[in-house]
Parts: structure tokens; C-alpha cells; sequence
């Protein structure tokens, strides 16, 4: 899973991503500090990997990751080449999903790159050139493809199609993810790698002075957009949570509780990106190694074995399954076993968060 932080200049990009990855990338109060992506693999937070750890005394706990990418921040313009657009928008293309930080906070130290705070308009910047992109993209392929519609090709029948109802809602200031559309579809949207198409995740970044406080009217706006925009909303503050990393492991819980922080940041970005692209988690368990395995939702038991190793996928016969909680509750594999706690399921059963997995296959 790859995930591109973006936002204007100065909004708490780069020191957000430094948090979330202690990355250590360069962050400093003048716009395009970050030119080239910054890149950070992070382990995702998953409690039960350690339980099952414990249970297996297993010799390596492997968790699924996530990889973030801090890409160079955008100026109106960008989509015409404007700052380090063109560079800019290239990264955007090849992320599963946005985080789109936005500024929430007032600091007269820390120079706006508009010259004062409003989120909604910064919102509207990064959205308006996401848009014309794509637009000019559309186009182009539509001119294109018209010309070659003439054959009777079906599937540029359908493509042709598609990309009209793209191009109207582009042109009615709706991004491409808000057209409905089918199996097949859907399909060809993902080839054409279209900005406006990703997820996106909106992240309020809010003021140190500002933690636990409920009023606060930039973080009102940011949320009442985010659910017309069919997305998601989290609020954090990127200064604090760098400052959380900055300390020894050990003092990093202590000083998130006398802040009254229950979440980290990294967490609430975790469970958020999980929810928008509509992943989860199995586990498998054994004394070599205990791993989270990350995939769709819905997934059946062979397409899930076929993470691990084609050949799982291509000789499955059955899968061993026994849920998370009930192989805690029974406090071994065996004990889950003699309570009737473990199952076998077949090609059509469709895997759950958190079910441990033994797969039997033939190759």
C-alpha cells in the first residue's frame, strides 16, 4: 500500500511525515523544502501480532506496512507547471490513496504560503489543479479515441463513455471518484491513473494550544468537507506527534497520556487508510513467525493464500481458520481445536479481520 502526503507549502506536511516514519526529512518554513519525495516504509500498529507472539513463543513477528511518500507541496498553477507541479502531480499518479494535510492553526512565525489561514480555499487550490489535470488528460484521450471508434471496438465503446461522464463531472467541479460506476468499469478508471480518482484522506492539522479543544472552527470546516467529498477526517497535530517520536520509546506512552492523546497519529492514518480502500488483515502463526498479511475486503481463502505464494493459490484444497479472539479465549491452537473452535472452510469462504490461517495446499 502506497500513500502520498500532499498539501500547500508550510501546512505541516513534512513534519508530519517525519512523525509517522521518523524519516528525518528535511522540514523548514520556506516553500519546496521537499523537492524529490521523501520515502518511509512504516510497520502498522497491530496489538495482536505480540499476543500471538507470545502464544506461539515465536522466533520473528513480521506486521504488514504501509509505505508513505512526502511529496513537494503544491501552488495554484501547478497543473500548467507551476512550482514543481508537473513533478508533483507525476508522484501523485502512483499512490493508492491521498493524505491531504491541511493547515488548522494560526502562527504568525510560520509564513502561509497564501498569506493567511483558510482551509477551504487551500482545500479548493490542491482540488482545482488535481481537476484540471485530469481534465486535460480526458480530453486528450477522447479526442483521440473518438476519432478511432469507428471500428465498433466495444471495450473503446465503453472507455469512450466513461471518460464523457469523467470529463462532465471534471467540468462540474466533481472528482472522477464521484461517478458511479460498474465491475468493468471501474476496471478501466484505475488504467487511466486519474488524480481525482484516489482516495483521500483529509488530516486537520491543528495547533499545539489547540489539542483537546472541541471549538475549533477550521477543524468544523475541514470535516463538514470531507463528508460531502465522500471522504475521511482526522485531526491531529504533526508538531506534537514529531515530538512524541523524537522521545525514547519507553517515555513516548507517559507523554501521550499527560497530553490526553489516546491515538497516535500513525494509528488514526492507519485505520483510516484501511477503512478508505477497503483493506484488513489476516494473521498466520507458527514458532518460525507470527504475520499480519494485508489485503481487500471480501477476498476468498484461495485469492488471501495467493499473497503469501502463487503456489498456495494454485494447489489450495482447504484452509485451517480459527478467529483471533476465539484462539486467545481457548489460550492455545489445540485447545481452540478440541472446542470446535477451528475450522475447515473451502474455496468460496471468504477471509475475516483477524482470522489465523493455516492454508493446505497441493502443488
Amino acid at each position: 500500500m502506497k500513500i502520498g502526503v500532499v498539501g500547500l507549502p508550510n501546512v505541516g506536511k513534512s513534519t508530519l511525515f517525519n512523525a509517522i516514519t521518523e524519516a528525518g526529512a528535511e522540514s523548514a518554513n520556506y516553500p519546496f523544502c521537499t523537492i524529490e519525495p521523501n520515502v518511509g516504509i512504516v510497520d502498522v500498529p497491530d496489538y495482536r501480532l505480540e499476543v500471538l507472539g507470545k502464544m506461539y513463543n515465536t522466533q520473528k513477528i513480521t506486521p504488514a506496512s504501509i509505505e508513505f511518500v512526502d511529496i513537494a507541496g503544491l501552488v495554484a498553477g501547478a497543473s500548467h507547471g507551476e512550482g514543481l507541479g508537473n513533478k508533483f502531480l507525476s508522484h501523485i499518479r502512483e499512490v493508492d490513496a491521498i493524505v491531504h494535510v491541511v493547515r488548522c492553526f494560526d502562527n504568525e512565525n510560520i509564513i502561509h504560503v497564501n498569506g493567511s489561514v483558510s482551509p477551504l480555499r487551500d482545500i479548493e487550490i490542491i482540488n482545482l489543479e488535481l481537476a484540471l489535470a485530469d481534465l486535460e488528460q480526458v480530453s486528450k484521450k477522447l479526442e483521440k479515441d473518438e476519432k478511432l471508434i469507428k471500428t465498433g471496438d466495444k471495450s473503446l465503446i465503453q472507455s469512450v463513455e466513461l471518460m464523457q461522464k469523467i470529463k462532465d463531472a471534471l467540468e462540474n467541479n466533481k472528482p472522477a471518484r464521484s461517478v458511479e460506476v460498474d465491475e468493468d468499469e471501474e476496471k478501466i478508471l484505475k488504467s487511466f491513473q486519474l488524480l481525482t480518482s484516489k482516495p483521500v484522506i483529509y488530516v486537520a492539522n491543528i495547533g499545539e494550544n489547540d489539542l483537546n479543544k472541541e471549538d475549533n472552527k477550521y477543524v468544523t470546516e475541514v470535516k463538514n468537507f470531507a463528508e460531502k467529498d465522500h471522504s475521511k477526517c482526522i485531526t491531529l497535530c504533526a508538531k506534537i506527534e514529531e515530538e512524541i517520536t523524537s522521545l525514547p520509546a519507553d517515555e513516548r506512552d507517559l507523554y501521550k497520556e499527560e497530553l490526553g492523546i489516546k491515538t497516535s497519529g500513525l494509528e488514526k492514518l492507519v485505520i483510516a487508510s484501511y477503512d478508505i480502500l477497503g483493506l484488513m488483515s489476516y494473521l498466520t502463526a507458527g514458532e518460525k513467525e507470527v504475520r499480519a498479511w494485508t489485503i481487500k475486503k471480501g477476498t476468498k481463502a484461495p485469492q488471501a493464500a495467493g499473497k503469501i505464494h502463487s503456489d498456495f493459490e494454485k494447489g489450495f484444497i482447504k484452509a485451517e481458520i480459527v478467529s483471533f479472539k476465539d484462539l486467545v479465549d481457548a489460550g492455545s491452537f489445540l485447545k481452540a481445536k478440541e472446542k470446535g473452535k477451528v475450522r475447515m472452510e473451502g474455496k468460496d469462504y471468504v477471509i475475516c479481520d483477524g482470522d489465523v490461517v493455516l492454508f493446505r495446499f497441493n502443488v
